[in-house]
């Protein structure tokens, strides 16, 4: 097919006036812009506002471009080594040297002194005064009323700059491309009452007012217009995926309410439950009589009380003759679980198995055999849960802990272990602010435990620099004298010449020697060590052999000490939020008041500080969660870059809250009316979806 042939944004960047073959190789490899379409998708990123005029007095910064207005008062060649241009500025409030080194003789033909010139560019300071150097020019009375006011800023790349395809190059050529551009090329998707309704711009209108906008009013109604598209197309994706599997996959129904559940919380349960479990377990009970699958995200901070809903949910699927899986991301943590589990079913006759990489020979082979003939209940375990050998005679439940640990493939392995798909309950005490939730969990139902078990005192926050640490070692005395048992956490194993802070080894030989024995016992639990030695110093701080933990973030997740009291985090700037929040939690498990102590340097950067002060102020993870959001954005966030939402070129989920809520809500809408997207009035949306299926974004899914 030749380009004639071919719908207009189809045709090869080639084809576009002022590119050619040279300059289409460097934007395919540098930009990954091959055809018009993708040129127009190459949205500005900033825009220089040419409505607005500086006086010279205000001249007061480096940072932006900005336009002054004034009269050619001087006009000079200087030649002291490097000939240059010199051209005096000058209005009401002073005035200011234009530089320019190249292209002297034009620019000085052109200039006509006494005359009223516009001049565009960022000014340097040098030898303790503002200058301009190589600045736009023109004469304010040569430019029209319709002058575009404001400037597109493209982001492009060492390599196009060589090209002349810097912001000014790319902005040329998308010029050229949108001014070839009819309404009749660009097709609109989106129902024509989707846009009356929200009063939008066309799809044609938004992308030429996205790159050459009439006013700011037009500009800002061209941005929300494709933020919107672009979240209400993920929307629309990742909700097809649920309605598809709450319409093709029946689920199996667990009615009955029998011995089991009752005699645990009857006569088992350690603690009443709060409020939030209560509403949570309401939720999973109604979603597992519905006759559909359980997809059910369940946020609970750390502490909150999960792994007891866990267990609940195990029992009503036994009560209906269902066994039960339970897979965690690492072995402390599968152990954790099992231990946990049989420790508050007590005496019941219910058959709890542990299964991870190293149970091996007969036990493992014991293990299989009693789960295909269904003499197990319920197995706990991690990878080893998904290998093909482990059968299950009926599974009916899977919960899966820390999801974001496990790929979608992993998952979906797990649960096609039985006829029917078993109900899923994904948790993590990661919290996840509502946005990404959205987003990447955007087909699960969600489910929060935002209260912790009463009893529980919140956990102190302090931040202290290195210069205060010998204040710290007596606070640690003192806490231990108590009774107590305190973590000390560091970011690393072995000493990196690249960073300058603290690591494992020399920090346990600190420990130990500010800490001897044998008045004073310490274990030390990293990564490198075997499992068995891990176990064993993990053994021992459970037991309150020793009284200090020295480790690595090995103990992040899991490990449940209820008369650890303090944690202290070496180089806590070097950690995220997400982390110091996940290691804040290990302590605070017991009824006495614990405290968390991140360590620092003395020289710290803004965001650092920023960082370290929000975890001194609050203990609310979802809080921390939200902050962490608008600190990095959702690209940086742990667990979500692998699920391919994060392809947004306009759109941000820290900041378009809003318009993500709007998308979502419309998407439902949609799909409630039309479920399959076949009516006629979709027609162009669904071949636009069938357009892109092949694009290189995953959909998160669970299943």
């Amino acid at each position: 097919m030749s380009s004639s042939q071919l719908p207009k944004l189809q045709t090869p960047i080639t084809f576009l006036k002022g590119v050619g073959p040279q300059k289409a190789e460097s934007l395919a490899k540098e930009l990954s812009i091959y055809t018009f379409e993708d040129l127009l998708a190459h949205y500005p990123f900033r825009y220089y506002d040419r409505t607005k005029f500086y006086k010279i007095e205000e001249v007061q910064s480096e940072e932006t471009f900005i336009q002054l207005k004034g009269i050619v008062s001087n006009i000079q060649i200087i030649n002291t080594g490097k000939k240059r241009l010199q051209v005096t500025l000058s209005d009401d409030t002073g005035s200011i040297d234009l530089i320019w080194f190249q292209g002297i003789a034009w620019i000085q033909k052109s200039l006509v002194l006494k005359k009223e010139y516009i001049i565009f560019g960022r000014p340097n300071y040098f030898n303790g005064r503002f200058n301009f150097s190589h600045p736009e020019i023109e004469l304010a009375e040569t430019r029209e009323a319709s002058a575009q006011v404001f400037q597109p800023v493209y982001s492009t790349t060492e390599k196009l700059k060589l090209k002349s395809l810097d912001s000014k190059g790319l902005g040329r050529i998308t010029k050229n491309l949108v001014s070839e551009l009819k309404e009749i090329d660009i097709v609109e998707y989106l129902p024509t009452y989707i846009i009356e309704k929200y009063k939008m711009l066309s799809l044609y209108e938004a992308l030429i007012n996205i790159h050459y906008p009439q006013n700011d009013s037009m500009l800002q109604r061209a941005i929300a217009r494709i933020k919107f598209d672009e979240l209400f197309l993920i929307q629309l994706k990742i909700l097809q995926v649920k309605v598809e599997r709450d319409t093709v996959f029946k689920g199996i129904v667990l009615e009955k309410i029998g011995v089991h559940f009752n005699t645990f919380y009857k006569e088992k349960m350690p603690f009443q439950l709060t409020e939030a479990q209560q509403r949570v377990l309401k939720e999973i009970r109604k979603d597992t009589l519905s006759g559909k699958q359980m997809n059910r995200l369940l946020q609970g901070d750390v502490g909150s009380g999960k792994t007891i809903v866990a267990l609940i949910t195990c029992l009503i699927a036994l009560d209906n003759q269902y066994q039960s899986a339970v897979m965690a991301p690492t072995e402390i943590l599968a152990q954790q679980h099992f231990e946990s589990f049989s420790l508050a079913l007590g005496d019941m006759p219910i058959r709890v198995r542990l299964l991870t990489g190293s149970v091996k020979g007969k036990k493992r082979e014991a293990i299989l055999k009693e789960l295909l003939e269904g003499e197990i209940d319920i197995l706990i375990g991690t990878h080893a849960l998904i290998e093909d050998t482990v059968q299950f005679k009926n599974l009916g439940m899977v919960v899966i802990d820390e999801q974001h640990r496990f790929g979608v493939g992993q998952r979906a392995k797990l649960w096609s272990k039985n006829t029917l798909p078993p109900h899923v309950l994904v948790m993590t005490a990661t919290p996840i602010p509502r946005t990404l939730a959205m987003t990447i969990y955007g087909d699960l139902e969600v489910s929060v435990i935002d209260q912790l078990p009463p009893g529980r005192k919140p956990i102190q926050t302090l931040h202290k620099f290195d210069s205060q640490r010998l204040a710290v070692f007596g606070f640690m005395k003192k806490e231990i004298e108590k009774g107590r048992q305190i973590y000390i956490v560091y970011p690393l194993i072995e000493e990196s010449e690249k960073m300058d802070f603290k690591d494992l080894m020399d920090g346990f030989e600190s420990i130990s020697r500010e800490f001897p024995m044998p008045q004073y016992q310490i274990s030390i639990v990293h990564g490198k060590m075997k499992a068995k030695d891990k176990d064993f110093e993990m053994g021992r701080f459970i037991r309150n052999e020793t009284q200090i933990m020295v480790a690595t973030t090995v103990i992040e997740v899991g490990v449940n000490i209820p008369n650890a009291s303090v944690m202290i985090i070496e180089s806590a700037e070097r950690f995220g939020l997400s982390q110091l929040h996940q290691l804040r939690g290990r302590v605070g498990r017991g009824a006495d008041q614990s405290y968390c102590i991140l360590m620092s340097g003395n020289k710290l950067g803004t965001e650092s500080r920023q960082r370290l002060k929000i975890m001194c102020d609050t203990n609310d993870g979802f809080e921390i969660s939200e902050f962490d959001l608008k600190l990095r954005g959702p690209g940086d966030i742990q667990g979500t870059q692998q699920s391919g939402v994060m392809n947004l070129k306009l759109a941000d989920l820290s900041k378009d809250k809003q318009i993500l809520i709007l998308a979502r809500e419309t998407a439902q809408e949609l799909l409630l009316n039309d479920p399959l997207i076949q009516k006629d009035i979709h027609q162009s949306l669904k071949n636009h979806l069938n357009s892109n299926k092949n694009s290189k974004t995953v959909w998160s899914r669970i299943s």
